[in-house]
């Protein structure tokens, strides 16, 4: 059973950081979790600056201090007061570091952040300090990168998303068995359609489409534990070809609402596969994807 009991929420003030906040106000709300929300600031003078007075240093520091917990406070008020008030956390460093640190000594099970990165098949960065958390993190972390989307219904007293139609990708894996369950369970939650989705990359030339997909769709709805199809409507779905492409647009073909994929340990987004599948679905398709670490 899904346990989502502390969520944490990394903001900068910016657009990106107030459609994470929707996100990470609704999924504490549903699973009645302890709400983080963090903002990191690094108070770092040039080089060049060694004949500035200590005391005005420290005046600037404290000055800065001030007014970023003025716009955390203002932040936390915003875009909608739904659920439980946040838990307002200022830390001074580097900010993926300081973001990894905090969720590991309070015992987070999900990150929600923003990215700024921007789509296009020439784009690899989705933002350095998301692309850090994501490569380190020890627990799932959900991305949102689209500054606007439909189903995001503003309004005080309200949840601020609704999700409708929710896409999970499975390869069979271990890791794709814990985002099957996140998948059912925030599907239960939103009581939101769930399609489980399989991508095979080569099919057979000595084989037709049906005799191909139909034991693998056979095999999807086995992976399903019976009380799946109690409180969401569940569909099964292979296609084929290249797997990111075909997550991508089944997503878009679909009006998905989110994307939900499994990642093989803390290191599977490093360098070394940054060309994975579930890097590049985060960075060129549609809507917030979780990435759900085993």
């Amino acid at each position: 059973m899904l346990r989502i009991e502390r969520i944490l929420c990394p903001v900068d003030f910016s657009v990106f950081s107030a459609r994470a906040y929707d996100y990470a106000q609704s999924l504490a709300q549903h699973y009645q979790a302890k709400l983080f929300l963090q903002h990191v600031f690094d108070f770092n003078l040039p080089a060049y600056a060694y004949y500035v007075p200590a005391s005005y240093v420290v005046e600037l520091q404290q000055e800065l201090h001030k007014d970023a917990m003025l716009q955390l406070q203002e932040f936390a008020r915003r875009p909608v007061d739904y659920g439980a008030p946040p838990e307002r956390i200022l830390n001074e460093g580097a900010a993926a570091s300081t973001i990894l640190g905090f969720a590991g000594v309070q015992a987070v099970n999900l990150i929600v952040m923003g990215s700024h990165g921007l789509q296009g098949a020439d784009r690899i960065s989705l933002g350095s300090v998301t692309e850090k958390v994501l490569r380190k993190a020890c627990c799932s972390v959900l991305v949102v990168r689209s500054p606007e989307h439909d189903f995001v219904s503003p309004g005080s007293g309200q949840d601020p998303v609704q999700l409708h139609k929710i896409l999970v990708c499975t390869d069979f894996s271990e890791c794709s068995k814990t985002a099957l369950e996140h998948a059912i369970s925030i599907a239960a939650e939103y009581h939101a359609e769930l399609s489980v989705l399989h991508v095979l990359e080569d099919m057979p030339a000595s084989k037709d489409l049906q005799s191909t997909t139909q034991p693998l769709l056979a095999r999807l709805e086995q992976a399903l534990p019976p009380e799946a199809r109690w409180r969401s409507t569940i569909i099964t779905k292979v296609r084929i070809g290249k797997p990111y492409i075909e997550i991508i647009q089944e997503a878009a073909e679909a009006k998905s609402d989110a994307v939900i994929m499994g990642v093989r340990g803390r290191n599977a987004l490093d360098v070394a596969v940054f060309g994975s599948t579930t890097h590049r679905v985060i960075q060129l398709g549609p809507c917030p994807v979780l990435a759900v670490h085993v």
